[in-house]
């Protein structure tokens, strides 16, 4: 965790996100001992961006670990992103596109208590303000707006509920596990 206080934000540094995330999709895969976590997003150039074609910078943290990102079912090569402690960013993309990670997260090890945790038996997320950068990459910013599609997969015996924010459309079993 890191120390002192939270840093100010003022409006006057605000800046209109060069991109926008029309769409989000969450598979999250929980095990005892990782949980995979594969995002699909709908990204579009901000018309209302004054920016030249900018890289799309994305915020994460040091408990992500990247196993794999493309943009249009294209995987990326090494020279096409970069990855520090807290952002990844992807270089010359284009203006419209789909982009798909998967990133492994150890809720169990989390203490935190922001993102995606387990207190108990029970495994739960905490998501203001700055959360959800612990459980994806993604523009963790209250103007970039997105609807969510969210599956959740578990084992049946040790965790018997899944329950997402939002309302359910589907739910099944596949052997010793389920998901909704």
């Amino acid at each position: 965790m890191k120390e002192g206080q939270p840093q100010a934000i003022n409006l006057k540094d605000y800046k209109v996100p060069p991109y926008l995330i029309e769409e989000t999709k969450l598979h999250v895969d929980i095990h005892e001992d990782v949980t995979s976590v594969t995002t699909t997003l709908k990204v579009k150039r901000n018309p209302d961006s004054t920016e030249d074609k900018a890289d799309l910078v994305l915020d994460g943290g040091a408990d992500l670990v990247t196993r794999s990102i493309a943009i249009d079912d294209r995987e990326l090569l090494s020279n096409e992103y970069g990855i520090d402690e807290e952002k990844l960013t992807l270089y010359g993309v284009p203006e419209c596109f789909e982009l798909k990670t998967r990133v492994e997260i150890k809720p169990q090890n989390n203490t935190m208590l922001e993102g995606l945790y387990k207190s108990g038996e029970m495994f739960c997320t905490q998501c203001e303000a700055e959360g959800f950068r612990h459980i994806t990459w993604y523009a963790d910013r209250p103007d970039v707006m997105s609807t969510f599609e969210t599956t959740i997969v578990a084992d049946k015996s040790s965790y018997h509920v899944l329950l997402s924010n939002g309302n359910a459309i589907d739910s099944g079993e596949d052997g010793d596990r389920h998901w909704v």
